[in-house]
Parts: C-alpha cells; sequence; structure tokens
C-alpha cells in the first residue's frame, strides 16, 4: 500500500512537471516570434514616459518655486512690516516723554489705514492696467493665486513705510485727526501714483519712468535708459520725504525750537535706548525691505543684496560718527543712528546693482551727507524732531542718484555711460515734482479745514494727554526738567535762553 501511494505521488508529480515544462516552451516560442518587434515598441513606449515625465517635472518645479517664492515675499514682507515697531521706537525715542503716546497711535493707524485704503484703492492705481501714469484696474484686488496674495501684502507694507515717515517730521504739535486724512491720501493716491510710474510694470501696467525705446521716458525727456530704484530709494523714502518736508513748512516749528535772535535752541528726546533698539529693528527690516524686494528664490541674488544692504549700513553709522565728531567735537549718538538709516535708505536703490565697494562708499556719502542735511534744515528753521526729511528725502534721492554714478552696469564712473545717470535725475525729480506740491496743497487744506496744529497750550502740556486723555508712562517721570529741555513759560520765552552749546547739539 505504502508503495503504491508513492509511486502514485511520483506519477503525479511527473505529468506536474511535464505541463510546466510545455507551457514554458510555449511562451518561449511565442517570445522568440515577438521579439523582433519588442525593440521598437520599448522605444515608443520610453519615449513617451520620457516626454510626459519631463513635462510633468517641469510643472512641478514651477509650481515648487512659485510656492518657495510666496513665501519668501511674505516672509520679507513680514519683516518689513515689523519696521513699523523700528520708526515707532526711534520717533519716540527722539521725542519728548509727554508726547510718547500720540507718537505710538500715529505709527499704528498709519499701518491700519493704509492697509485698506491700499487694498481698496492704491493697489490698483499703482499695479493695475494703465497707459503709464496710473492703473484703472484691480481696485478691491482679488489675487487669481498664492504668489499675488503674497505680492499685495508685500506692496502693503511698502505703501506703510512711505505714509509712516511724515509722522517724525510733524511730531509733537500735529493734531491727530489731521494726522489720520494725511494718512488716507498718501496711501491711497500719493505714493500709488508715483509708484505706478516708475514700478507700474510689476502688475498689469507700465509706468512711463520705466522706460525703453519709443516709452515716454524717451519722448519726454530723450532718455532711452529705464530708471532704476529697485527697493525704493526714491519711490518709498524720497516720496515720503518730499511728503514730510511739506508737512514741516505748513505745520511750523515747536514752541521753544528757533530764538527770535536766530539761535537753534535743542529739544532732546527722552529716550535714546529706545530710539537705538529703534534703529536695530529697522535694520533688521531692511534685509527683508531690500533683499525681498526680489520676491523670488531661484536667481534673485538676494544674498548679495543682502550684503550690498549690511555694507551700506555700516559704512553709513561711521560716516555719521566721523562728521559729527568733527563738527561737535564728540561723536554724537542721535547723528550716528540716524547715519545708519541714511546708509539704508541710500543703498535700496542700487543694492542689486551697485558693486560690495561702491554700495559701502554709497553709504558712507548718506551718513555724512544726513549731518549736513540736518543742520541745513535747522538753520533755514525747518523742525524735524526725528531727521526724516534729511535721513528719507535728501539721503533717498543721492542714494538713487548713486546708482548713474556707481551701478556696476551703465554708471557714469565705471563705464563713462551717462545715460542711466539722466534717467534718475528725471526720476527723482519727477518724484519732487509730485509729491512735494500735492502734500502741500494737502497740509494747506487740512490747516483751512479741520486744522493742523494743537494749541499752544496742549503742545505745552502734551499731545498724551489732550489727545489721547493718558500718559505713556507715570506722571511724576513725565518731566521737563533736564537740561535744554524748554517747559511752561520757558517754551514761551525760549528766546531768552542760552544758547545750546554745538557739543550737546541734536538737530
Amino acid at each position: 500500500m505504502n508503495k503504491l501511494s508513492s509511486l502514485g505521488w511520483a506519477v503525479s508529480l511527473t505529468a506536474l512537471l511535464a505541463a510546466v515544462m510545455c507551457v514554458c516552451g510555449t511562451s518561449r516560442l511565442l517570445l522568440a516570434d515577438e521579439a523582433a518587434d519588442a525593440p521598437v515598441a520599448i522605444s515608443n513606449e520610453l519615449a513617451g514616459d520620457s516626454d510626459s515625465g519631463s513635462a510633468a517635472s517641469e510643472a512641478a518645479e514651477t509650481a515648487a518655486l512659485t510656492d518657495v517664492d510666496a513665501l519668501w515675499t511674505c516672509l520679507a514682507a513680514f519683516l518689513v512690516f515689523f519696521m513699523q515697531a523700528g520708526f515707532a521706537m526711534v520717533e519716540t525715542g527722539f521725542t519728548r516723554a509727554k508726547n510718547a503716546c500720540n507718537i505710538l497711535m500715529k505709527n499704528t493707524m498709519d499701518f491700519a489705514i493704509g492697509s485698506i485704503v491700499f487694498w481698496m484703492i492704491g493697489f490698483g492705481l499703482m499695479f493695475g492696467a494703465s497707459d503709464g501714469w496710473f492703473g484703472r484696474t484691480n481696485f478691491f484686488y482679488n489675487a487669481p493665486d498664492n504668489f499675488h496674495w503674497a505680492f499685495l501684502i508685500f506692496q502693503t507694507v511698502f505703501c506703510a513705510t512711505a505714509a509712516t515717515i511724515v509722522s517724525g517730521a510733524m511730531a509733537e504739535r500735529t493734531k491727530f485727526v489731521a494726522y489720520l486724512i494725511y494718512s488716507v491720501v498718501i496711501s491711497a493716491i500719493i505714493y500709488p501714483i508715483y509708484g505706478a510710474w516708475a514700478w507700474g510694470g510689476l502688475g498689469d501696467g507700465g509706468g512711463w519712468l520705466e522706460g525703453g525705446d519709443g516709452s515716454v521716458l524717451e519722448r519726454i525727456a530723450g532718455v532711452g535708459a529705464a530708471f532704476h530704484d529697485f527697493a525704493g530709494s526714491t519711490v518709498v523714502h524720497s516720496v515720503g520725504g518730499w511728503c514730510a518736508l511739506a508737512g514741516a513748512l505748513v505745520i511750523g516749528p515747536r514752541l521753544g525750537k528757533y530764538g527770535k535772535d536766530g539761535r537753534i535752541n535743542a529739544i532732546p528726546g527722552h529716550n535714546i535706548p529706545l530710539a537705538a533698539l529703534g534703529v536695530f529693528v529697522l535694520w533688521l527690516g531692511w534685509f527683508g525691505f531690500n533683499p525681498g524686494s526680489t520676491t523670488a528664490v531661484k536667481g534673485g541674488d538676494f544674498a548679495f543684496i543682502a550684503v550690498t544692504t549690511n555694507l551700506a549700513a555700516a559704512a553709513g553709522a561711521i560716516g555719521a560718527m566721523v562728521t559729527s565728531w568733527a563738527l561737535f567735537k564728540k561723536p554724537d549718538v542721535s547723528f550716528t543712528l540716524n547715519g545708519a538709516l541714511a546708509g539704508l535708505v541710500a543703498i535700496t536703490a542700487g543694492c542689486d546693482a551697485l558693486s560690495p565697494a561702491f554700495a559701502l562708499l554709497t553709504g558712507l556719502l548718506a551718513g555724512a551727507l544726513v549731518v549736513v542735511s540736518v543742520l541745513f534744515f535747522d538753520r533755514i528753521r525747518i523742525d524735524d524732531p526725528v531727521g526724516a526729511i534729511s535721513v528719507h528725502g535728501v539721503c533717498g534721492l543721492w542714494g538713487t542718484l548713486a546708482v548713474g554714478l556707481f551701478a556696476t552696469e551703465g554708471g557714469l564712473l565705471t563705464t563713462g555711460s551717462v545715460t542711466q545717470l539722466l534717467a534718475q535725475i528725471v526720476g527723482v525729480s519727477a518724484a519732487f515734482l509730485w509729491a512735494f506740491p500735492t502734500a502741500l496743497v494737502l497740509f494747506l487744506a487740512i490747516k483751512a479745514t479741520v486744522g493742523l496744529r494743537v494749541s499752544e497750550q496742549e503742545e505745552i502740556e502734551g499731545l498724551d494727554v489732550h489727545e489721547h486723555g493718558m500718559h505713556a508712562y507715570p506722571p511724576s517721570l513725565v518731566a521737563e526738567g533736564a537740561p535744554g529741555v524748554p517747559t511752561g513759560a520757558a517754551v514761551l520765552n525760549a528766546a531768552t535762553a542760552p544758547a545750546v552749546p554745538k557739543a550737546v547739539y541734536e538737530g
């Protein structure tokens, strides 16, 4: 029985193996018959897979880069937004304790108001479809994709920077409601329209300053080169600075700033450490302001731009320190801090176009220039408590012209060509001729209607109490008994006070 069982298993196994061999032989024959056609079929299949794979890979890479660019642009916008804190610190520190709340409120509200009106109106005027002068679309902007939302928030914080510059120049004597009205107009009209001339091509338009053969710039000024302002030395800073100049002229100086005999009385700020912290915050924010203006990671040169930006800021601080040291026999802290800001403002136009060495030179000269400019405006009795006109208006103008002098491609001193310099001259001239008269009319209109300046009593006792009903510090600390700081009747009779030595001159 066991033998028969074993024999049965052996027969079954043999039959199974024979069947497998038969099938395998048939399969080999079939493969042999099809072997001639196989290379062609495989080749065609691989070619199809390669084309579809390459297209899919390129599409995936493009989508990924777009998302990365949107992320980078948003992160840069967040850094620029943080500059609002820096401006608030600088302006508060350079002014008196009795006006600290007012400074903080103005810096808060110009961003809040500016964000809304720029989205509603300003963005469309700046980046809508246009004939080179201002946009006519994109109002109440609804972006088509994630990157365009990133572009909107980035441009919004730029607008806020231009708006807040005026706050410092008109500090300690401006009605709060008047400042709110100004914030609406600069965010909705003044800044966006000039921005459309210089940067409209970044959106759906194309500004007349962007140049090219047959452009309006060429027809008006005979200049074929495009005006170059990479991140806004003129578009943002000079526009804000010239508005600040108009405001300071219309509102007049603070009580006690200038004596009847022509003497200049220093009114020092109450917290230089706070101002210094603000400068460092602004310095950090500028790494979003300039490198972020690439709005791209791949091929955007943002690391190079970060280096030129930093070199200019450092050189600006040194230039201002040396200049103030030579003039006043002491290295002045407030001028040195403003020198760093002057270098940052100046390099903003050409941070992508200047070599590191020329970026350093641009910042160094800006640092010296800001000291001279502050002294000049004081000599002609234009009171600017924080030096905003000099830092942003004058040094923004200088930095924009520096592109025409020092640019690696097209600079007068690097290539011998004057074309780019001419384009820069046209651009800075257009900025002044647009922003200054428009802001002057605006401030005169505000003065004639709701009023621009607070009363003498309100100015003497402080805007914090009269405009906002509170102190920034305990009332016992809000005093003006320090040397050189006028108070009460001394403010109204400052002409009889002793002259302030140059060594402690604060501009």
